[in-house]
């Protein structure tokens, strides 16, 4: 076991019940996260309680990016490191990062994203940015795309209901390597996490969850 793995064993005797004792979380479909080899994980993103909730949501170590401001925060940028974070440089061009991720799934990691690039502020997902399709596409692995739902109305206080839905393994064979191929994969994973953020959300409205329910 790495020194990323220790920190997250920890972290699941730890962190992990705190997650689930702030906010009623319910995960559906996490056996389709593939147990080895490099993937691509494609959340949205909503609030800050997010990285932790996806975390508890999956099977596997996550090796996240995060961007440099929250890098810099003391305390808090030690210990995201701790958790395997890499840092990039939100709104730039930024080829260490891109070099980063590409080499967390070639080591046969778990890369874990937040394809809109930032917090949406509104409470529906936005356009996914092309970097994990990028990646995918360089790397030739899969992307499991993955929906969070109610964090966005999510406070420490209020103990609403929180969701992940996992969905299947996407692969992007026949879509070229370039600038075009890139934002038609990228595309794609936007539709899939889309697709499972609304079946998320008729979940909600239907009455109480279920403890078990397949994602489509």
């Amino acid at each position: 076991m790495n020194r990323v793995d220790a920190v997250w064993a920890v972290g699941r005797w730890t962190i992990q019940p705190l997650t689930k004792l702030a906010a009623p979380l319910r995960v559906y479909g996490k056996e389709r996260v593939p147990m080895d080899g490099g993937i691509v994980l494609a959340f949205n993103h909503f609030s800050w309680l997010d990285p932790p909730a996806f975390g508890t949501a999956c099977p596997r170590t996550i090796h996240y990016l995060a961007k440099s401001e929250i890098h810099s925060h003391f305390g808090l940028g030690q210990l995201i490191r701790a958790f395997g974070a890499r840092s990039v440089r939100r709104g730039e061009s930024d080829r260490e990062a891109v070099r980063a991720m590409r080499e967390i799934v070639r080591e046969g990691h778990a890369l874990g994203l937040f394809v809109e690039g930032t917090r949406q502020k509104t409470a529906l997902p936005g356009e996914a940015l092309p970097g994990a399709g990028m990646v995918a596409l360089q790397e030739e692995v899969p992307v499991i795309p993955a929906a969070i739902y109610g964090s966005y109305e999510w406070r420490p206080w209020n103990h609403k209901p929180v969701s992940v839905a996992w969905g299947r393994p996407m692969a992007f064979s026949g879509i070229p390597r370039s600038g075009k191929g890139y934002r038609q994969a990228s595309f794609q994973i936007q539709e899939e996490i889309h697709r499972l953020w609304r079946w998320l959300g008729d979940l909600h409205a239907a009455g109480p969850r279920p403890e078990t329910a397949t994602p489509p």
